[in-house]
C-alpha cells in the first residue's frame, strides 16, 4: 500500500527532471552568452571596461532584488506558475536586447532579463523538494546544476558563432530557444506536482513565513556565502572572454571554443559535487567546500601569474570546476538544511545573495582592471581570495539546526 501511494509522486519525475534541465541550460546560457556579446558591442559602442560591467552588472541587479519576492511567489503559487512566467519573461527582454543601441538602452533590457531569471532558480528547487524524499534532493539538484555546464557549452559554441557574424543575431536566437523552453515546461511539468508526496507524510506541512526564513541563522550565513561565490564565479566568467582576446590575442571563435571545452568540466563539477558529497563527504559539506575553494583559488592565480597559453588553459578547467563544485555544494545543501515548507523563500534568499555577488563580480572586476591599466592580474586574484574567504563561512552554519 505504501509503495502505491508513492509510485504517483515518481511517475514522470524523470520528465521533469530534463524538462527543468532544458530549461536552465536556456537560463545559464544566457548568462555566459552576454560576456562573449560584449566584446562586439564594446567596440561598436566604444564602451569602456567600466561601463561594460555596468550591462552586466544590470541583469544581476534585478536578479537580486526580485529573488527574495519570487521565492515567496513560488511558494504561495507553485512552481509551473513561476517557471513559466520566469522564461515568458526572458524570451521577451532576449529579444529586445538584439534591438538595443545604446549604453541605458542595454542595461535596461538586462535589467528586464534580470527581473525573468529571478523566478527560475527557486521555482526549480520547489518542484523537486516536491517530487523527491530529502535523502534524493541533493543529487537531483546537483544533477540538474550540471546545466551550468551545458548552458556555458551552448553559449560558447553556437552562442558565440553566432555572434561572430552579428551579436544582434544571437539574442534573437536565444530568445527563440526561450520560447521553446517554455513550451516544453508547460507541456511535461504536472500543474500539482506535489499532491502524491504530501499525502504520504506523516504529519501535515505548515507554512512558514518570510520572516521565520530570514530570522535563520543558516538561510544568512549560506547568503552571504553564496554572495563571495558568486562575486568570484560572474567576475571571473564575464571577463573571461575579454582577458583571453586581449592577452592571449585569440579571435572571439577561439575563446569561444576554449571556454566551451573548459565548460565541460562544470559539468563534470556539477554532477560530481552530488556524486562526491553523497558517497565520500556525507556530512561533510564544510570539508569539501573548503577543499574546492583553496584549490580554486590557487588555480586562478596561477592562471593569471604566468604568460602561457596552455598553462592558463589547464588552470582555467581547474579553476572552473572547483568553483562550480564549490557553488553547488553550497546551493545543494539547503535542500538538507530546509524544510519543503520553507525551500522555496530560503532558495530566494540564496538566490538574493548569490546575484548581489552577480552584482558585483563584473563592477569589480572591471573597476580593477581599468585601475591597473587594462592589467587582469589584480582582478582575478582578488576574485581568488574572495572565493576562498566564502569557504571559511561555512564553519557558521549550524548542521543540527534542520
Amino acid at each position: 500500500m505504501e509503495n502505491d501511494k508513492k509510485q504517483p509522486a515518481m511517475r514522470g519525475s524523470m520528465k521533469m527532471v530534463v524538462a527543468l534541465m532544458i530549461g536552465y541550460s536556456i537560463i545559464y546560457m544566457d548568462k555566459q552568452m552576454v560576456s562573449a556579446a560584449m566584446v562586439p558591442i564594446s567596440k561598436q559602442f566604444s564602451l569602456t571596461s567600466t561601463q561594460t560591467g555596468y550591462i552586466m552588472s544590470a541583469f544581476f541587479l534585478a536578479y537580486c532584488l526580485m529573488s527574495i519576492p519570487s521565492g515567496w511567489l513560488v511558494d504561495k503559487f507553485g512552481s509551473k506558475n513561476i517557471l513559466l512566467l520566469s522564461l515568458c519573461l526572458t524570451a521577451l527582454f532576449a529579444f529586445a536586447f538584439g534591438w538595443a543601441n545604446g549604453l541605458i538602452f542595454f542595461m535596461l533590457m538586462r535589467f528586464g532579463s534580470g527581473i525573468g531569471h529571478s523566478g527560475y532558480p527557486s521555482a526549480a528547487s520547489k518542484a523537486i523538494a516536491e517530487n523527491f524524499d530529502s535523502e534524493k534532493r541533493v543529487f537531483m539538484q546537483s544533477a540538474i546544476l550540471t546545466t551550468t555546464g551545458i548552458g556555458a557549452i551552448l553559449a560558447f559554441t553556437i552562442g558565440t558563432r553566432v555572434i561572430a557574424i552579428n551579436w544582434r543575431y544571437g539574442y534573437f536566437l536565444l530568445g527563440a530557444l526561450f520560447l521553446i523552453a517554455l513550451v516544453v515546461i508547460a507541456l511535461c511539468i504536472p500543474k500539482y506536482q506535489a499532491t502524491a508526496v504530501k499525502q504520504t507524510a506523516t504529519t501535515p506541512v505548515q507554512k512558514v513565513s518570510l520572516g521565520q526564513v530570514l530570522s535563520d541563522s543558516n538561510v544568512l550565513v549560506l547568503a552571504l556565502i553564496m554572495v563571495l561565490i558568486n562575486i568570484a564565479a560572474y567576475g571571473s566568467s564575464s571577463w573571461m572572454p575579454t582577458y583571453l582576446t586581449k592577452t592571449y590575442h585569440l579571435s572571439l571563435s577561439s575563446a569561444g571554443n576554449l571556454l566551451a571545452l573548459n565548460a565541460i568540466w562544470q559539468i563534470v563539477g556539477s554532477l560530481g559535487t552530488g556524486i562526491v558529497l553523497s558517497k565520500w563527504f556525507a556530512g561533510q559539506q564544510k570539508r569539501f567546500l573548503i577543499i574546492t575553494a583553496t584549490t580554486g583559488m590557487l588555480s586562478t592565480i596561477v592562471m593569471v601569474s604566468f604568460h602561457n597559453l596552455m598553462l592558463a588553459a589547464v588552470m582555467m578547467a581547474i579553476s572552473n570546476l572547483t568553483i562550480v563544485a564549490t557553488f553547488t555544494g553550497s546551493f545543494t545543501w539547503s535542500q538538507r538544511l530546509f524544510t519543503e515548507d520553507r525551500i522555496g523563500s530560503a532558495t530566494g534568499v540564496l538566490n538574493f545573495g548569490g546575484t548581489f555577488g552577480g552584482v558585483l563580480g563584473p563592477m569589480l572586476a572591471g573597476f580593477l582592471v581599468d585601475a591597473f591599466k587594462g592589467s587582469f592580474v589584480v582582478a582575478f586574484v582578488v576574485l581568488g581570495v574572495l572565493l576562498f574567504v566564502s569557504s571559511l563561512l561555512t564553519l557558521f552554519i549550524k548542521t543540527t539546526a534542520k
